[in-house]
């Protein structure tokens, strides 16, 4: 299957005979998804395209700064037997025809990928036709192959799979053959044992996340035409908010091209720029972490190229309108995440007892998936005066183990893990709260001995 690529600005700069750059804004009401988001894994049909194209994928990014090449197109409509194309994005009149692509807002966001049943019959797409006609989807020695990808991409076109299948997933051809299964790789999965087969997946956080995020300015962007994309999430983005003229303003997203916002200056037509951003959770990212940066100097005009990436500085603190920066040594810098928020509620808590003057710490499964799962613990300072630092206790389950973490340094001996206070975390006012997140293999997350220690 190959498809076209979206791609529509939001905001075009005009140039004036006078040099003055006039703004002309293309601006449509936009919706979120009325369909309930998967918070266990789900099944569907799985079909393959060849690339993003050039110069964007539908997420906003050249296929050359995506995190892995294995990445994945989510259904812009839920129109089974209407193959019409409704204009994108999907305004609120529309959000009834949305599929999971949800306007852009899972753009970014990781998804495991299970191999399920191969077709016997007929599986050709064919809009309000039955999947796999004269035939029937039968388990066979690939199945269970599993493989992480990112989302990158959006399918629109009007067949069945991307009309009919809530859960269709559009694959990347090029990672057909990466699946693994027992450890072993699979490199015959396609074409001999492919035909459209089940597939089933879930959302997940960014495996082995570390660093932090990137930002890119866009072709054509410049000061008064700020357009820039966002990557290497820990858990995709649901929105930019930039700070001009004293206040904090929610970016307009870049069409439904979900990585990417058009900002604005510290100040009307400067080129310096602050923003923060918020994950797939509409928490803010890293606990509100600011990222401040430049039009580069390859972009004084404008971008002439696709993706131009920006060097920025970081400050931890959301609250101040002028906070003083930590500097990076690029985007990619090595960090610790704060949490990434699963959508699964919450389904159980454990607590410390409350210390004088110490802290409390509560432990909370955020979501589960086969083999594993995501769990967050949030430190509480019970005393009266700010702390320097924080240590957290406790005992996992037999068979549970970390596989990772973020905003703390965690050590595990045997079942019991220890997790101190990230570099910019420590200080934690009184009555305040901070938290840390991990994400373990293991059947629960149901500890024990959980105690909070504060400096």
């Amino acid at each position: 299957m190959h498809r076209g690529i979206w791609w529509a600005r939001l905001a075009i700069p005009v140039i004036a005979a006078s040099g003055a750059a006039l703004i002309v804004l293309a601006l449509q009401p936009s919706a979120r998804a009325t369909v309930p988001e998967p918070t266990a894994p789900v099944t569907g049909n799985a079909t393959y395209f060849d690339g993003l194209g050039a110069p964007y994928g539908g997420c906003g990014l050249p296929q050359a700064e995506l995190e892995t090449q294995n990445f994945v197109a989510l259904n812009v409509f839920d129109t089974p037997g209407d193959g019409t194309f409704y204009p994108r994005p999907l305004s609120s009149a529309n959000a009834d025809k949305m599929g999971i692509w949800n306007n852009g807002h899972n753009c970014g966001r990781w998804v495991r990928v299970k191999i399920g049943d191969y077709c016997t019959g007929v599986n050709d797409g064919a809009l309000g036709q039955a999947f796999c006609r004269n035939g029937a989807f039968t388990a066979d020695a690939y199945n269970d192959g599993t493989l992480d990808m990112i989302v990158a991409d959006s399918c629109g076109d009007s067949n069945a799979w991307c009309r009919d299948d809530k859960y269709h997933l559009d694959l990347s051809k090029d990672s057909l053959n990466k699946f693994v299964k027992n450890g072993a790789p699979m490199p015959d999965l396609y074409p001999n044992h492919w035909n459209n087969r089940h597939v089933s997946w879930q959302f997940i956080p960014a495996p082995s996340y570390t660093g932090d995020i990137k930002i890119g300015f866009l072709n054509g962007a410049q000061r008064w035409w700020p357009a820039i994309a966002v990557s290497k999430l820990p858990n995709g983005i649901h929105g930019i908010e930039y700070y001009a003229n004293g206040t904090w303003t929610a970016a307009a997203m870049n069409g439904d091209m979900g990585q990417s916002y058009i900002i604005g200056g510290t100040v009307s037509g400067g080129t310096d720029f602050r923003i923060r951003v918020r994950d797939s959770s509409d928490a803010l990212l890293f606990g509100g972490r600011e990222y401040a940066f430049s039009l580069p100097a390859a972009c004084s005009s404008q971008c002439s190229q696709a993706y131009t990436q920006a060097t920025y500085t970081t400050t931890s603190t959301s609250t101040s309108p002028s906070p003083s920066r930590s500097v990076s040594s690029s985007p990619s810098v090595s960090t610790s995440p704060s949490r990434s928020v699963s959508s699964s509620p919450s389904r159980s808590a454990s607590s410390s007892p409350a210390p004088a003057g110490g802290c409390t710490a509560a432990v909370t499964t955020t979501g589960s998936w086969t083999g594993g799962g995501q769990a967050d613990v949030r430190v509480t300072n019970t005393g009266t005066a700010p702390t320097s630092g924080w240590t957290v206790k406790f005992t996992l389950p037999t068979g549970v183990s970390i596989a990772s973490s973020w905003s703390a340094v965690v050590s595990q001996s045997g079942q019991n893990v220890t997790a101190s206070n990230a570099a910019y975390n420590g200080t934690v006012n009184a009555n305040a709260s901070t938290s840390w997140g991990l994400v373990f293999n293991g059947p629960n997350f149901a500890v024990t001995g959980v105690s909070c220690s504060a400096r």
